[in-house]
C-alpha cells in the first residue's frame, strides 16, 4: 500500500496487518492506539471542579433527518436503494447510485461534527510499473479547475482539515479527507472531485512523481544520469524492508492468476517503463464514475453533496461498463513451494537465524460476511496471545523470533487467505515448522476453542464498538473498502449484532462450527502455499546490478538532442512548482473561520486515600470507564531506568498473584478492553530544563467490567511475577525483532530522538527510552544466554514504581457511573503500599537541572537503506512562553513556503519539513531522502528565507490555518483532560496559547528566526539514519555508529 506523506496518517500499516484486522473491532484497535495510551479511575473522594459543557455521541438529528429518505427517491441525479438503521454504531445508511453513471454512493449519517469524505476507484493493473501508484500521485499536481502545481499540498495550508491522504492498495486507490467545518468540506470535496476526474497529467509532473532519468548534479551537465522520481525512490526504499518483500511474494504466488501477481506501488526495476501514454491511459480505464464509489459520513446534510458532486463532476459523464472485476483465482489440484532471497537482515541477532518461512491458505470470496466474521474470529483464536494454539506451538518453540510477516486472515483482496508462519529461523527448521503448523491444527480439530476464550473475542467485539473515536467515519470507510470494491453489500459489513447474533446460533446449533471450518479451510484446502525466504549476502550488490543495467539501458538509447532535453528539463523540475503559477484558482477558509475560544472540559480534581490526586471527568463514554495512572521514576537509580521500557512491556505479561502468564491474558481478554503500560517523558510547560519521568498505566472496559479489571490492577501492582524465564524469553527475543523491524518505517522519529538527545535534559532519557539507545541495549538482551541478571533488574525498578508513591490517577466515566467508579478506584489506590509520608500537589514531581548545559552532537547511523532519515534539531522556547506560538506558525509556513520546495520537489525525498514540538524543540526533518548535506544546507536556507522575512500576509494566514487545523482537532470522550492530567495543561492555558497563535504577526516570525534559529543563537543537534557517506565520513565532527 502506497500513501501520501501529508496528514499524520491512519495507522494504515495496522489497519492492512492481517492480524490485527478484525473487521471493525481490529480497525477500531488500531486506530484508537493513541487513544488508548492511557485511562483512569478513582475512589471515594471530596470533590471540586468546574463544570463545562462537553459533546457527545448519539443518534440524533442526522439519523432522523437520514431516516425520512425513501427508496426510489430522486435526489440531485442519484436514486435511494436503501436506508437502513444500524443502532450498534449510532448511525443510519442511505444507499443510492447515480442515474447517468451508476456511480455508487453510501451516506453514513451520525451525529459527529468531523465529517468523511472518500472517493473509491477498482483498479487492478497487470504489470509492476506502479501506474496505480504514480496516478495517485499525478493526479494531484494539477487539475482543470484548479491548474497550479501541487494543489494538495497546497490546501493542506488552506484548510481545517483533520485527514487528507490518498492511498493506493492492490486492487482499489482511495482518496478520503475529513473535516469539521461545512466550507471547507465543500472546497475540499471541489478539489478532489477535480483532481481525480480532470487531472491535467503534465509531463513535468510525471517525470516528478513517477520516474525520469536526471543528472545527479542537476546544473552539470556531465555528472552521471541516474534514475529520480518520487514513486521510483519510494519504492526503492520499500524493497529494501524484507517483511515487505516477503508479505508481496506471499499475495503474487498464493494468487497469482490477475492484479495480485504484481506490485501496485510498482517495482522500482519497472517504474522506468511506464510511460505518461500508458498512465493517461490507466486513467481513463480506471477513474471513470462508473467504477468509482463515494462515501460521505458525519451530520452535514446529504443532499448538499450529492448537488455538488452532481454539479461538479458527474453531470460530465456517461454510463459504461467498468471491466474491472478481479475473476477468480483458479484453485490448485495440489499444493505449492517456493523459496525467495532476500538482503541480510542489519543488526540481525544471528546471522545463522534470518530465514522466514510462511504456510498460507486461499480462502472464499471475502464478499461474504458471514463467512468473513467466523474466519477473523477464527484467526484470532488460533494466533492472538499467549492462549492460542500458534503462539504456544510456534513462538514458544524458541525456533524464530516472533511470527512470520502478514500472519492471521487477510480479507482485503477478492478472495481471502490466511498465513502462519515464522521469522529468525535457522533454514534447517523449515520442515520443523511446517510439521508443527500441520500438528497444530490438528490439535484444534481434535479438541477445538475453549468457551471462555470465545466469549473473550466476541465481548472485545462489544467493547471496541462503544469506544468512541474521533475518526470513525475514516475506520468505517476503510473498514467497507474491500468488501464493497467487489461488489460486496457494504450496508450488511457494517451491522455488527446480526453478525455476532448469526455466529453464536451456528455455534449453539453445531458445538463443532469452528473445528469444521478449520478441518475445511486449513487440513482439506489444496489451494497451500509454503513460501520460505532466506538471505543472500549478494542479493543487495545484485538488486543495484540489475538497476545498473536498466540504468545503461535507457542511457544507451538516447540520442544526443534527448540527452540535452533531460538537462533542460531537469533545469525545469529546480524550479519551485509555486513558481509562476496562480494559486488565487483554488479554495481557501480564512482565519476568520476559526473558532476564537475552545470549548471547555469538565473534571474535578480530589484526593483518594487521603493524599493520591485523582482527576474525574465526566464524559458520554456509552458505558465504558477508562482508567489512568501515573507512577514517578524519580527514585529510580540511573543505571536501571534503560530497563524500564522492558519492565513496562512484560509487567502485564508474565503473571500475577494466583494467576500464571496464560490465567493472567486470559482475564485480560475476558475483563478488559487491554491493560497497557508505558515509560513517559513530560515536558514542562515553562522550563525547558525541566521535565517530569514516570510511568503511564492505561486500562479500558465495560462499566460492568470495573471491580474485575481494577481487581487486576492491584494483583498487579501488589503481586506481579517475574518467575516465568522461559516466557520473559520469548518476550525479549519478540520485543528485539519488532524494535529492529521498526527501524525503517520509524527512521524520521529516530534521527529525530538523537538529534536532540543533547539538548535539554529530558532529551537523553527520550532516546534511552525510546530511540537507537533502545534497539540496541534490547538486541544485546536477547542474544544472553543468561537472563537472570536482567530479571534482576526488573525486580529492582518493580520496587520505585509499583506503588502509591509519587502517584496520580484519573477516571472517565459517565456521570451516572462516577461514584462506583470513585469507589473501585479508591479501594485500588488504598491497596497499594505506601513509603513516604509526605506529599505536595498534582504534579510535584518534576525534575528541575538548572545547571545544564545544552551541546550540539552530529550522528550518523550507518545502516543499508537506499534513503535517508534527517533530523536537525534546536532548542527554543517552552509552551507557555509566547515565542512557542509564533515558532509553531513559523515551522508551518517555512515547510509550506520553502522546504517542501527545496527537500521535496527539487531534491526528491518522500517529504520533508519542520516542526516545532512540544517540548520546544524545534525539529527539521527529511525521510526517504536521496540527499544528505545538501539536505542540511537547505535546512540552513530555510532559516536564512525566515530570517528575511519573504513571505506575505496571507502566507502567514495559511500557516495558521494549517496550525489550528491540528489543534483544533476532535477529541474523544476517552482523551478529555488528557493533557491536564499527564502536562498541567489547563484549558486556561491552551487559551491563551490560541490566542498567542492568532496574534501571530510578520514582525514576531522574523524576530523569533533570529533569536532562536540562526547560527550561534541556539543549540543545534544532527542525527542522520542511511547509507554509507563519504562526505560526512571525512568530517571528524560526526560520530558515526
Amino acid at each position: 500500500m502506497a500513501v501520501r506523506p501529508c496528514t499524520p496518517p491512519l495507522p494504515h500499516s495496522q489497519l492492512n496487518s492481517p492480524r490485527v484486522r478484525f473487521e471493525l473491532l481490529i480497525h477500531h484497535v488500531a486506530l484508537q492506539r493513541r487513544a488508548h495510551a492511557g485511562f483512569a479511575a478513582a475512589t471515594e473522594l471530596q470533590c471540586s471542579g468546574t463544570q463545562h459543557k462537553t459533546w457527545r455521541w448519539s443518534s440524533g438529528k442526522a439519523c432522523e433527518r437520514a431516516l425520512q429518505y425513501t427508496v426510489g427517491e430522486k435526489i440531485h441525479g442519484f436514486t435511494v436503494e436503501q436506508v437502513t438503521s444500524v443502532p450498534e454504531l449510532f448511525l443510519t445508511a442511505v444507499k443510492l447510485s447515480h442515474d447517468n453513471t451508476g456511480a455508487g454512493y453510501l451516506h453514513l449519517a451520525r451525529e459527529d461534527r468531523n465529517n468523511t469524505f472518500s472517493l473509491q476507484f477498482r483498479t487492478t493493473p497487470l504489470d509492476n510499473t506502479g501506474a496505480a501508484h504514480v496516478l495517485e500521485h499525478a493526479v494531484f499536481c494539477g487539475s482543470q479547475k484548479y491548474p497550479c502545481r501541487d494543489p494538495f499540498f497546497k490546501m493542506k495550508n488552506r484548510s481545517l482539515s483533520t485527514f487528507m491522504n490518498a492511498i493506493t492498495d492492490s486492487d482499489n486507490t482511495r482518496y478520503p479527507f475529513s473535516t469539521q467545518n461545512a466550507k471547507d468540506f465543500q472546497n475540499l470535496l471541489s478539489v478532489y472531485l477535480d483532481a481525480t476526474f480532470f487531472p491535467c497529467l503534465r509531463e513535468l509532473d510525471f517525470w516528478y512523481e513517477g520516474w525520469r532519468l536526471a543528472h545527479e548534479n542537476p546544473s552539470d551537465p556531465n555528472s552521471p544520469l541516474i534514475f529520480k522520481g518520487v514513486v521510483f525512490n519510494e519504492m526503492k526504499r520499500s524493497f529494501t524492508d524484507y517483511r515487505k518483500i516477503f508479505s508481496h511474494q506471499l499475495q503474487s504466488k498464493l494468487l497469482p492468476d490477475h492484479t495480485y501477481a504484481v506490485v501496485s506501488g510498482g517495482h522500482p526495476l519497472c517504474i522506468p517503463d511506464l510511460t505518461l501514454e500508458q498512465l493517461k491511459k490507466f486513467h481513463c480505464t480506471y477513474y471513470h464514475p462508473s467504477n468509482a464509489r463515494f462515501l460521505t459520513y458525519g451530520n452535514f446534510p446529504l443532499e448538499r453533496h450529492l448537488q455538488q458532486i452532481q454539479n461538479e463532476a458527474l453531470c460530465k459523464f456517461q454510463k459504461r461498463e467498468p471491466n474491472t472485476a478481479v475473476p477468480a483465482q483458479r484453485p490448485w489440484n495440489e499444493p505449492r513451494e517456493c523459496q525467495i532471497t532476500c538482503g541480510p537482515h542489519f543488526l540481525t541477532r544471528d546471522a545463522s537465524k534470518q530465514t522466514v518461512v510462511s504456510v498460507a491458505f486461499l480462502l472464499p470470496d471475502i464478499t461474504d460476511t458471514s463467512e468473513v466474521f467466523t474466519l477473523n474470529l477464527l484467526s484470532l483464536l488460533l494466533i492472538d496471545g499467549p492462549n492460542s494454539p500458534f503462539y504456544k506451538a510456534l513462538i514458544e518453540s524458541g525456533l524464530g523470533t516472533d511470527f512470520s510477516p502478514g500472519v492471521g486472515y487477510n480479507s482485503f483482496k477478492k478472495e481471502g487467505y490466511f498465513s502462519i508462519g515464522l521469522q529468525g529461523i535457522a533454514e534447517t527448521d523449515i520442515q520443523t515448522v511446517k510439521e508443527i503448523i500441520n500438528r497444530t491444527f490438528d490439535e484444534v480439530i481434535e479438541k477445538g476453542f475453549k468457551s471462555e476464550r470465545i466469549e473473550a473475542l466476541l465481548q472485545k467485539i462489544e467493547l471496541q464498538v462503544k469506544h468512541q473515536s474521533t475518526v470513525f467515519g475514516l475506520v468505517l470507510a476503510s473498514h467497507i473498502a474491500s468488501c464493497w470494491n467487489h461488489d460486496g453489500d457494504p450496508v450488511e459489513r457494517l451491522q455488527i449484532g446480526g453478525q455476532i447474533a448469526k455466529f453464536k446460533h451456528c455455534l449453539e446449533e453445531n458445538p463443532q462450527f469452528l473445528q469444521q471450518k478449520v478441518q475445511q479451510y486449513f487440513r482439506n484446502n489444496r489451494h497451500k502455499l509454503t513460501l520460505s525466504m532466506k538471505p543472500d549476502d549478494n542479493y543487495n550488490e545484485n538488486q543495484k546490478r540489475m538497476e545498473t543495467t536498466k540504468l545503461n539501458q535507457k542511457i544507451n538509447s538516447l540520442s544526443n538532442q534527448e540527452k540535452q532535453e533531460i538537462y533542460t528539463k531537469g533545469l525545469l523540475l529546480q524550479k519551485p512548482k509555486s513558481n509562476n503559477q496562480d494559486d488565487c484558482c483554488l479554495p481557501t477558509l480564512k482565519v476568520s473561520d476559526i473558532e476564537p475560544t475552545l470549548p471547555f472540559t469538565e473534571f474535578q480534581v480530589a484526593l483518594a486515600a487521603g493524599e493520591i490526586p485523582v482527576q474525574l471527568c465526566a464524559q458520554p463514554t456509552n458505558g465504558m470507564v477508562y482508567f489512568r495512572a501515573f507512577s514517578s521514576l524519580n527514585t529510580l537509580p540511573e543505571e536501571l531506568k534503560p530497563y524500564v521500557p522492558l519492565f513496562c512491556n512484560v509487567l502485564t505479561k508474565l503473571g500475577c498473584g494466583n494467576l500464571n502468564a496464560r490465567e493472567l491474558a486470559q482475564q485480560i481478554e475476558l475483563k478488559t478492553g487491554g491493560l497497557t503500560v508505558s515509560p513517559q517523558v513530560l515536558p514542562d510547560t515553562s522550563h525547558l530544563d525541566s521535565y517530569e519521568q514516570g510511568v503511564h498505566f492505561s486500562s479500558l472496559c465495560l462499566e460492568q467490567n470495573l471491580p474485575d479489571m481494577m481487581h487486576l490492577w492491584m494483583e498487579i501492582f501488589n503481586n506481579p511475577s517475574f518467575a516465568d524465564e522461559e516466557q520473559f524469553k520469548v518476550l525479549v527475543k519478540m520485543t528485539s525483532q519488532k524494535l529492529l523491524n521498526g527501524i525503517l518505517g520509524s527512521g524520521r522519529q529516530y534521527a529525530t530522538l538523537r538529534a536532540s538527545r543533547t539538548l535539554t535534559p529530558a532529551g537523553q532519557l527520550d532516546e534511552t527510552f525510546s530511540g537507537m539507545d533502545q534497539v540496541n541495549l534490547m538486541k544485546q538482551i536477547a542474544e544472553m544466554t543468561d537472563i537472570q541478571p536482567i530479571l534482576g533488574k526488573l525486580l529492582m525498578i518493580k520496587k520505585h514504581i509499583l506503588n502509591r508513591d509519587s502517584m496520580r490517577c484519573s477516571v472517565i466515566a459517565t456521570p451516572q457511573h462516577m461514584t462506583r467508579a470513585q469507589t473501585e478506584a479508591g479501594n485500588f489506590i488504598g491497596s497499594l503500599r505506601q513509603s513516604k509520608k509526605d506529599r505536595k500537589t498534582f504534579h510535584p514531581h518534576v525534575i528541575e537541572e538548572p545547571a545544564f548545559e545544552p551541546s550540539e552532537l552530529k550522528t550518523h547511523f550507518v545502516l543499508p537503506f537506499p534513503m535517508n532519515f534527517i533530523s536537525e534539531c534546536v532548542r527554543t522556547a517552552p509552551f507557555t512562553n509566547p515565542d512557542h506560538a509564533s515558532l509553531k506558525v513559523l515551522a508551518h509556513l517555512m515547510t509550506a513556503k520553502f522546504l517542501h520546495a527545496e527537500i521535496r520537489e527539487k531534491g526528491g525525498a518522500y517529504s520533508g519539513g519542520a516542526r516545532l514540538n512540544y517540548n520546544g524543540i524545534f525539529t527539521f526533518y527529511s525521510y526517504g531522502d536521496p540527499n544528505s548535506t545538501e539536505t542540511l544546507q537547505a535546512f540552513a536556507n530555510a532559516v536564512d528565507w525566515a530570517k528575511s522575512g519573504k513571505f506575505t500576509q496571507q502566507d502567514i494566514d495559511e500557516a495558521k490555518l494549517s496550525v489550528f487545523s491540528a489543534v483544533d482537532a476532535p477529541v474523544a470522550p476517552s482523551r478529555k483532560g488528557l493533557d491536564h492530567f499527564l502536562f498541567g495543561v489547563s484549558d486556561e492555558m491552551q487559551q491563551m496559547h490560541r490566542e498567542q497563535l492568532f496574534a501571530v504577526t510578520h514582525d514576531s516570525l522574523t524576530s523569533v528566526s533570529n533569536r532562536y534559529l540562526g547560527v550561534g543563537k541556539s543549540t543545534h543537534g544532527i542525527a542522520l539514519l542511511g547509507p554509507e557517506n563519504e562526505k560526512i565520513s571525512n568530517d571528524p565532527s560526526w560520530i558515526r555508529i
